[in-house]
């Protein structure tokens, strides 16, 4: 680490010199600009670039499937507002693959398709994405759909089943927007001033939106086990509901806690989340040893990833509970 000592001049202006392999690195020189964000105690110093925007270049010579469906989450999750697939030549197959997985990532869309290219373009700015309303909506989509799927469980309904499967992509879809975000602020500074959140926040949003997506991934899980079972005994139907309404309490809470402002009221909510868990471990045993006692072995198997999924959905409001206690701590 560098440290440069502060001057004085004209009486009244602070200046500090900038370090030399920074400047030639970053192309500054004499009468270039350079930004500053503040973030509290801590000033960003960044250039100013003719051209903000971040291209990125990818060759897709061999992909296919999800393979490639992939490669596009992944270079729209790193943040580039350019995105140019390349290939000797880019086959119909690959066109259609790489169209409909934009149409799963919100502000992506194709600009450009020739022989040899695919040419994809972010059209929102930073700043009319809010990862608080995102996760909001991510939170009760989640947890919607994990009361709906244990519903279509216990009384065999599969058009909601089915809906409940549909409703994920929308969960998908408002994560990688949120991670989208997340990787864009850490590399850009001037990004967390347009969105209007520091970038410890939005690390903290990203946190508890993996846990969100996972939830509904269980919530996912649930409803397709849904459609290959038929008939619930009433008092295994019984202990499910009541476990998911344990279960779905604790990212509940765990939510409240990290969408206050309050640093008192998010220890006391998020404590209170946390100490949930260990009486849902042991509802779920209590649920699991009634699912056991089946003579249907196939069905207690198929009943047991439920209870299993219910429990790891409690796991991960433990685990926004923390990433609220985390942003509630005082700064050091």
């Amino acid at each position: 680490m560098e440290t440069r000592k502060v001057q004085v001049t004209g009486g009244s202006t602070y200046t500090v010199s900038l370090p030399k392999d920074w400047a030639t690195d970053n192309d500054v020189s004499a009468g270039s600009v350079v930004r500053f964000h503040s973030e509290e105690d801590v000033l960003l110093l960044s250039p100013q670039r003719e051209e903000d925007r971040e291209e990125g270049r990818l060759s897709i010579d061999g992909l296919e499937g999800d393979q490639l469906t992939r490669a596009v989450m992944t270079m729209y999750v790193s943040g580039f507002d350019v995105i140019r697939f390349e290939a000797a030549r880019v086959t119909a197959g690959q066109r259609r693959t790489i169209r409909e997985a934009t149409q799963g990532l919100v502000g992506l869309e194709v600009i450009e398709e020739t022989g040899d290219r695919v040419v994809l373009q972010d059209l929102l700015d930073s700043s009319e994405l809010s990862v608080h309303n995102a996760v909001t909506r991510m939170r009760l989509v989640a947890l919607t759909m994990l009361a709906d799927a244990v519903t279509a469980l216990v009384e065999d309904d599969d058009a909601l089943a089915h809906d409940v499967i549909e409703r994920d992509d929308d969960v998908d879809r408002l994560y990688y927007m949120v991670s989208r975000v997340f990787r864009t602020v850490l590399r850009n500074p001037a990004a967390a001033t347009e969105i209007g959140f520091q970038r410890e926040t939005v690390f903290d949003y990203q946190s508890a939106a993996r846990q969100l997506e996972r939830i509904a991934d269980h919530a996912t899980k649930i409803a397709s086990i849904s459609l290959e079972v038929a008939t619930v005994d009433s008092a295994v139907s019984e202990g499910l509901r009541d476990l998911q309404k344990a279960a779905e309490a604790v990212p509940e809470t765990a939510m409240d806690a990290l969408l206050s402002a309050d640093s008192d009221e998010a220890v006391d909510l998020a404590s209170d989340a946390r100490a949930d868990l260990p009486v849902i471990d042991a509802r779920a045993g209590e649920v699991g040893d009634v699912i056991r006692d089946l003579e249907d072995a196939e069905l207690a198997q198929s009943l047991a990833l439920v209870v299993d999924s219910l429990s790891r959905t409690a796991d991960y409001g433990g685990n926004i509970a923390e990433s609220a206690l985390q942003k509630a701590a005082p700064s050091p």
